[in-house]
């Protein structure tokens, strides 16, 4: 009986320890990620793909409704 209870907890606590695993990578991976994205975009050349990357984004719409679309 004993070891059907160890057998019992083992599963969902092994669950419980993945999904915090997961969940404490997934939010360091993100969080390193945006601290390198922020780092490359406040450069100089960040800045400046930032601003093209923008005006494109603004321009494109604009200019299909000048054109009628």
């Amino acid at each position: 009986m004993v070891a059907h209870l160890r057998t019992g907890v083992a599963g969902p606590a092994a669950f419980v320890a993945a999904v915090l695993t997961a969940s404490a990578s997934w939010q360091l991976f993100l969080a390193a990620g945006g601290a390198v994205l922020g780092r490359a975009l406040t450069g100089p050349r960040g800045q400046v793909v930032t601003v093209l990357v923008s005006a494109v984004v603004i321009s494109a719409p604009a200019t299909v409704l000048l054109l009628g679309g």
